[in-house]
């Protein structure tokens, strides 16, 4: 189950931290947008979804 980031619960306007947190780089962002998580790169290990301070990352729901 991929993760996804809440665009209302985080703020952009700001370099997103769990960026360099991520320990395979799936999490990335141009200038202060909404940061995004590559699916195809991300292990789910949680790290981002425990250290967002907005709670903004949550495991998406799948169709079907």
């Amino acid at each position: 189950m991929a993760l996804m980031i809440d665009a209302e619960l985080c703020p952009q306007n700001h370099r997103c931290p769990l960026i360099r947190l991520c320990p395979v780089e799936a999490i990335s962002q141009e200038g202060f947008s909404l940061p995004v998580i590559d699916p195809t790169r991300c292990i789910e290990c949680g790290k981002c979804m425990r250290h967002c301070g907005m709670q903004a990352i949550h495991k998406a729901a799948q169709n079907g």
